[in-house]
């Protein structure tokens, strides 16, 4: 952590009384906080707690990193954002609620967010990383930037009605992401919280674990999850705490590391990339196309290309492609039957999870003509048609 701890004036003194009252952070503990730099990337449902309560506990220089802007399905998770922000950049409603919550400590917005030309020099600037992304390439990136600076990393993610919280700190000999999961998984197979939804509290009680755990390893007030992972799941209220172990043969952290640098290529989004419409053989339908490509093909082909939206009646109500038929995902068993074989079925959904399994399901069946539409209608509202609402 960083060696300034400065003095603690009147102001602070009684704005911090409570939490400088435990013995195990008092004045000492609170002046490592005041001096303490601590980088939180993604300013979404986990970022929101954990910097609401970092900035409220007195971490001295709170950087926030985060290029997306504030739109209305945010507001129920990432509450630092309010109704007005919405088509405002994360960052700059994230720094005003901040420092509204309190003026005495530095705030730094990073708007390009976390990408791997820049990560290593941002890590590098500060002590601790709190990792509130939801995608596994951004995380397989924060984590090696972590190790490469060797500045510890506090994890959290959410799926549906369970939470995880743990410490990755190499440096300190604890393991890393790639320890826990050595490879990402395919994509579609996991779905994001736009696919299999998510509480907003849920964010609420991770963030602010996360934030705990932040506030243990810059005070050393206790023992941090390194090496431990701590599992919420919300509905049975349970919790277990499971050991990871170092990998010894890990490529970031292992014995022999391959992972030496940050490589560009190596933190693309875990799927191949689908052919352009010019260069598919119209004799071999992939299994994936991205929106660019399909919205081509319903243009040049539409008398045998047939768009599939499998999502929920209430869904269509928010957005939705005119020309596409509609038939919920729960109910393409019992049409089946009646789908068209001598057209291209090209399925659709919200961000491309549902649709993928139509898609393996159809292909099951015997329809070879069926493909993926790649991002769903969350891409084609950002690349095709921008009058969209996106949710």
């Amino acid at each position: 952590m960083s060696e300034r701890a400065p003095a603690l004036g009147s102001d602070a003194l009684r704005r911090y009384s409570r939490q400088i009252l435990l013995d195990e952070i008092g004045p000492a503990g609170q002046q490592r906080l005041a001096a303490a730099r601590v980088l939180i990337v993604g300013a979404g449902g986990l970022g929101s707690p954990a910097a609401l309560y970092l900035a409220a506990a007195g971490v001295g220089t709170l950087g926030i990193a985060d290029h997306d802007k504030v739109e209305l399905h945010n507001l129920h998770r990432q509450l630092l954002h309010r109704d007005a922000d919405v088509g405002h950049a994360k960052v700059d409603s994230a720094a005003a609620t901040l420092s509204g919550l309190n003026p005495h400590i530095e705030i730094i917005t990073h708007p390009d967010g976390v990408t791997p030309a820049n990560v290593v020099e941002l890590f590098g600037n500060y002590d601790v990383i709190v990792d509130g992304t939801d995608n596994f390439s951004v995380r397989y990136l924060n984590n090696d930037a972590a190790h490469l600076t060797g500045k510890p990393l506090v994890h959290g993610s959410i799926f549906k009605f369970e939470g995880l919280v743990t410490v990755f700190d190499t440096a300190r000999g604890g393991p890393c992401y790639r320890c826990l999961h050595p490879e990402a998984p395919d994509r579609g197979s996991v779905p994001g919280c736009g696919e299999a939804g998510v509480v907003g509290a849920l964010c609420g009680v991770i963030g602010s674990l996360q934030a705990m755990e932040t506030i243990k390893l810059i005070t050393g007030c206790g023992p941090a999850l390194r090496g431990r992972l701590f599992v919420y799941e919300a509905l049975s209220v349970q919790t277990q705490t499971l050991t990871i172990e170092r990998n010894k043969r890990c490529p970031l952290c292992g014995r022999n590391p391959q992972i030496t640098s940050i490589a560009a290529a190596a933190y693309q989004p875990t799927c191949t990339v689908a052919p352009s419409f010019q260069t598919m053989n119209q004799a071999e339908y992939p299994f994936e196309i991205d929106v660019a490509a399909a919205h081509q093909m319903t243009r040049e082909s539409s008398a045998s290309v047939i768009i599939i939206d499998v999502r929920e009646p209430h869904e269509l109500e928010i957005c939705r492609v005119e020309t596409a038929r509609h038939i919920p995902m729960r109910q393409i068993p019992e049409h089946a039957a009646a789908l068209p074989r001598d057209k291209h079925l090209l399925i659709m959904c919200h961000h491309g999870g549902r649709s993928r399994r139509v898609t393996e399901y159809l292909r099951a069946q015997g329809f070879d003509a069926v493909t993926n539409i790649a991002g769903g209608i969350d891409a084609w509202a950002v690349e095709i048609d921008s009058s969209l609402s996106r949710y």
